[in-house]
């Protein structure tokens, strides 16, 4: 099972509210998720990023592997570093 960490979709018509999520990478979208990590909201000004780093760590150590999307977003925060 090649596990993932990706953003699932929720919100409304043009009012998009992402979780981010580990899940496995064969599943759909809004599959049921095996962990949630945290949420995107960038409907606001500055855009809210909030996302447990613990959790994250945790998923790094049982190989799940970011989207580009979530490194993307690791980045704002501090916690992926450039290589």
């Amino acid at each position: 099972m090649a596990v993932k960490i990706r953003l699932a979709r929720l919100g409304s018509k043009k009012r998009p509210f992402y979780r981010v999520v580990a899940i496995d990478g064969q599943r759909k979208r809004e599959g049921r998720a095996l962990d949630y990590l945290g949420y995107y909201n960038p409907m606001t000004d500055p855009a809210q990023i909030k996302i447990d780093l613990e959790k994250v760590k945790y998923w790094f150590d049982k190989g799940a592997k970011p989207t580009e999307t979530v490194v993307s977003l690791l980045r704002k925060i501090g916690f992926y570093k450039e290589k």
